[in-house]
């Protein structure tokens, strides 16, 4: 079963495809995004188990992203610090070319 969710710039900004998500708390592989939404797949015995079996259409839930992408954003966006280190040489660009994007 595919679920569709919209959510708002905050979440998708570290949404990915077959990246995580949790929703309400159970842990989820993401499907799909798009610049509103993002879709999970649901086998038939986490829908049972879990409280996204009394889940309707409109329904408002809790979303969480995975921390690594919170992690790397923090890494390459790093300002000078208290002790006048530089900031990171990290690019988007070394992260695709070395297969992490």
């Amino acid at each position: 079963m595919l679920i569709t969710i919209e959510a708002n710039d905050d979440i998708l900004r570290y949404t990915i495809p077959k990246g995580s998500i949790s929703i309400d708390g159970i842990s989820l592989t993401v499907v799909d995004t798009d610049d509103s939404t993002l879709t999970v797949s649901i086998i038939p015995h986490t829908l049972q188990e879990t409280v996204l079996k009394f889940k309707n259409p409109g329904d408002i839930v809790n979303l969480e992203c995975d921390m690594i992408g919170k992690y790397i954003e923090r890494f390459i966006t790093m300002r000078e610090n208290r002790d006048g280190k530089k900031p990171s040489t990290l690019t988007t660009g070394f992260l695709i070319d070395n297969g992490f994007m």
